[in-house]
């Protein structure tokens, strides 16, 4: 059976290629053996770099699709949420490090759920400049705080980006949410 034309362009195959990299990154920090996690920065690496490589492409090749437009936000997530997950369940995050860590994951699912609700009301909520960076902010942090361990000093300088992350997260959260208000308190619902 053939893949359905969005499938075969390359920037869509780039996006199912990061979400299918989750699972075994996940399975390889969880492992705590340090050959392994540095195998998982290098994967992380490589899924985060196709988080800029695929929509470059699709612009660049012109195949821009709905299908890619869906996805690449959800593979996102799923890359974020799954290692903010693991980072807690591994304690590569302290206590107070879970603050940014559930503000992250509650606005990616806050803002997701208030697209699809949009979407079915053929209402737009575009991605701002600001929450392309949130989402840069968001990979450095966590691919800093996957090395961290393996790389001395760099434990600071990882918490501190996922704190700024965290606060970039709340930010645009805020900033979708106001955009969205008026077609939100114009249903009565």
């Amino acid at each position: 059976m053939p893949l359905p034309v969005a499938l075969q362009s390359l920037p869509n195959q780039l996006t199912l290629a990061r979400i299918a990299a989750v699972p075994l990154i996940v399975f390889l920090i969880v492992t705590a053996w340090e050959p392994f996690r540095w195998l998982a920065l290098l994967l992380y690496i490589a899924a985060a770099l196709t988080d800029w490589l695929d929509g470059f492409l699709a612009r660049r090749m012109n195949v821009s699709s709905d299908l890619g437009k869906m996805l690449d936000p959800i593979a996102d997530k799923l890359l974020v949420g799954a290692l903010l997950i693991t980072f807690a369940y591994t304690r590569d995050l302290g206590a107070l490090d879970l603050i940014p860590a559930i503000a992250i994951l509650m606005r990616e699912i806050f803002i997701a759920g208030l697209r699809e609700y949009l979407g079915n009301r053929a209402v737009s909520v575009p991605v701002s400049l600001l929450a392309k960076w949130k989402t840069t902010i968001q990979l450095v942090a966590l691919g800093a705080i996957l090395a961290a361990p393996m790389l001395l000093g760099l434990t600071g300088i990882a918490i501190a980006l996922l704190w700024v992350a965290g606060a970039l997260t709340l930010w645009t959260g805020w900033e979708y949410l106001k955009g969205a208000w008026p077609s939100l308190a114009g249903n009565g619902t």
